[in-house]
């Protein structure tokens, strides 16, 4: 978190989130009588991630009270050993509230609430000491933004995107990018350790670590992009494409992304969801728009945003990304032969 942060938010346990008596007083009528449960969590963003990530945390014997807006979903996230609620509230009296959701819109509209619908927010009901630790994707100008808005109720705010897919995170095998406060950075590690296997804490601002993760994340897009090339090249010329990636893999690009993504392509093994196109899209676009604000030009990840909106225009939105692959294999004339796919 940035020191001018850091040091609203001690103002604002003093004086109120405007700065005055007045203000504070009101405040403190709000919150009389609440503490928050320790060791408690409450979940917001139940997707594939979501849920995987909430169930480990339950399993490592944490209560966590998981939030959705549909009932039918309860039965479900109850059997993994979560507390479900459709009422939103049951998540504020807690010592950390965790976020997985997919956008800025998203997670904006949860911390700072709907004005027009008369709805407070996540910064405006949690309680003065919590912590909100947010995994999602996003841009850093949106995680600044979030970590202000705390940071004036007096509360924490920890950015910890992830490196990994549903399947890593089931089997807590995640690399967590965890950035904010340092003291609120060890107040959630423990939560890091139940669900990865390496930490990495990168600064105090919380936007460096959605700056880590939009970087890392354009780094897989242009590989797969590569990847699909390079085996397409494989197929039309009469490589057998297993053996042919099993060489790549073997020597100078035996990377997580080239192993299990490149399997997915060489076995065309497309299947629907996982990181789909439209999500892919999204943290390219963001990406790239932090590239142009630093002035730096990216014209390899230009290239795979426009195979992202070509995919989606050719109605893979429900595929995962490793299907770059696929759009590739089409540009080269190569049919694809489903009795090899899941499509």
């Amino acid at each position: 978190m940035l020191k001018s942060e850091t040091e609203s938010r001690s103002a604002f346990v003093a004086a109120g989130p405007s700065g005055s008596v007045a203000d504070g007083q009101a405040a403190g009528s709000a919150w009389r009588g609440r503490t928050p449960v320790q060791g408690h969590i409450g979940f917001i963003g139940l997707g594939h991630m979501g849920t995987a990530i909430a169930a480990n945390l339950a399993a490592a014997g944490r209560q966590v009270i998981a939030y959705v807006r549909r009932a039918e979903q309860m039965g479900k996230l109850a059997a993994l050993g979560l507390k479900p609620t459709t009422d939103i509230t049951e998540v504020y009296d807690r010592e950390f509230v965790i976020s997985m959701l997919p956008d800025d819109a998203s997670v904006r509209e949860v911390v700072f609430g709907r004005p027009d619908l008369g709805a407070d927010g996540l910064a405006k009901c949690l309680i003065p000491g919590a912590i909100h630790l947010s995994m999602s994707t996003i841009s850093t100008s949106a995680s600044s933004d979030l970590a202000s808005e705390h940071a004036r109720y007096g509360q924490g705010y920890v950015a910890a995107p992830v490196f990994g897919n549903p399947d890593a995170a089931k089997a807590r095998q995640l690399f967590v990018i965890a950035a904010g406060a340092p003291n609120d950075v060890e107040r959630c590690r423990p939560i890091f350790d139940a669900l990865g296997q390496q930490t990495f804490v990168v600064g105090s601002a919380p936007a460096t670590a959605n700056l880590v993760k939009l970087a890392g994340n354009a780094m897989s897009a242009t590989t797969l992009e590569v990847l699909g090339e390079v085996l397409a090249l494989a197929r039309k010329c009469g490589l057998d494409p297993q053996e042919f990636l099993a060489i790549l893999t073997g020597t100078m690009f035996g990377s997580r992304v080239h192993r299990i993504y490149g399997d997915k392509i060489a076995g065309q093994q497309y299947a629907a969801g996982g990181f789909i196109f439209p999500l892919a899209l999204k943290d390219i676009r963001l990406v790239l728009n932090e590239a142009e604000s630093a002035g730096v030009p990216m014209p390899s990840v230009s290239v795979v945003r426009d195979r992202l909106i070509t995919g989606i225009a050719r109605g893979y939105s429900e595929l995962d990304w490793s299907a770059l692959g696929l759009l590739a294999a089409e540009e080269a004339g190569l049919a694809f032969e489903p009795a090899d796919a899941h499509a």
